[in-house]
């Protein structure tokens, strides 16, 4: 495969897939409607079709001027735009399509493509843009990748995990970033065992490439860090890379209460642990990066940067009186 279009590809995954199939000598261009920034905007090597990727007329366009060999759908929301791409995209060497590790319908750990359920999704919620149903939209996307390679097309799905890394613009991991750099004690909800896996945005680039050259159509792959980490973990991490020392200061439901606040009002929280197989992928030949590489280049771009996770502050008076308590036990 020589020419790659990437639908999206300007923000956070896309932008580093660009880079990694450029990196591979593909001819790439990306396609999207010119609302953000583009960073590869003086870049030659980088071409663009603008349109809107749900309009299907303007996918067809993309089709006809790129002739891509891999597409790499990026933005794909809706089940009803994965089928349309899959069709518009039909005759292409690869169709990668994003799915999520939200797609999985049952708590089980760890959580393997083809033997972990998928949630259901009803009509209503196939058109619904809230958070409540992404996973329902994505894992009915994977049923429309599943139905297309049944008609001969060359479509995969790969399910990342919560994805971090530079120039994340959720900016869920800058909140801690920021915590970790501003303050010494930093305070933990529960006992700092919550396991949420995340997976490093240039290994999920690097997936959806792999997968595109040597994945099995009408299969998903899920894609996450080889090495799991503990919320407290990835706390040392982030503190190791800014080179400082911390104090974990773990909080359960009494101490939080004291403050109003809840172990949800902390961004990468989760109850029940959520594990991806990843053995699939790396079958394939695909590695993930070092976690220790992974967080100091992940530190780097946000000190370069100006998010600080603020919308997801539950308050530092409040965790102040948190710590309070604490100190009277």
């Amino acid at each position: 495969m020589d020419t790659a279009l990437v639908i999206g590809g300007t923000r956070f995954i896309g932008r580093h897939l660009v880079s990694e199939l450029l990196d591979h000598g593909y001819d790439v261009t990306t396609f999207n409607r010119g609302n953000h920034d583009d960073p590869f905007a003086e870049d030659d090597s980088v071409a663009r079709v603008e349109g809107d990727r749900t309009n299907d007329s303007a996918l067809e366009a993309a089709r006809a001027e790129v002739d891509p060999d891999a597409v790499f759908d990026c933005v794909a929301y809706e089940p009803r735009e994965v089928r349309a791409a899959t069709e518009i995209f039909s005759d292409a060497d690869a169709y990668v399509y994003i799915s999520s590790g939200d797609a999985y319908g049952s708590e089980e750990i760890p959580k393997r493509e083809g033997e972990t359920d998928l949630r259901p999704c009803t009509r209503e919620q196939a058109t619904d843009d809230s958070g409540e149903t992404y996973g329902n939209r994505k894992a009915e996307g994977d049923r429309a990748i599943f139905e297309a390679a049944e008609r001969g097309v060359s479509a995969y799905s790969v399910r990342p995990c919560i994805v971090y890394g530079p120039h994340d613009y959720t900016e869920r991991l800058d909140y801690w970033i920021d915590r970790v750099n501003e303050y010494d004690r930093i305070v933990v909800p529960g006992d700092g065992d919550n396991l949420w896996h995340r997976a490093y945005v240039e290994d999920v680039a690097a997936a959806l490439r792999v997968v595109a050259e040597e994945g099995t159509p009408g299969e998903s792959y899920n894609v996450g860090d080889r090495r799991l980490v503990t919320i407290d973990e990835m706390l040392e991490l982030i503190a190791g890379a800014l080179d400082t020392d911390i104090e974990l200061v773990h909080a359960g439901e009494r101490e939080l209460a004291a403050a109003d606040l809840d172990y949800d009002d902390f961004v990468l929280y989760r109850e029940y642990p959520h594990v991806l197989d990843t053995d699939k992928l790396a079958d394939l030949g695909w590695e993930s990066t070092p976690l220790e590489e992974a967080m100091t280049r992940t530190v780097e771009e946000h000190l370069d940067s100006d998010r600080d996770g603020s919308e997801y502050d539950p308050g530092r008076d409040a965790e102040e009186r948190v710590l309070g308590v604490l100190d009277t036990l």
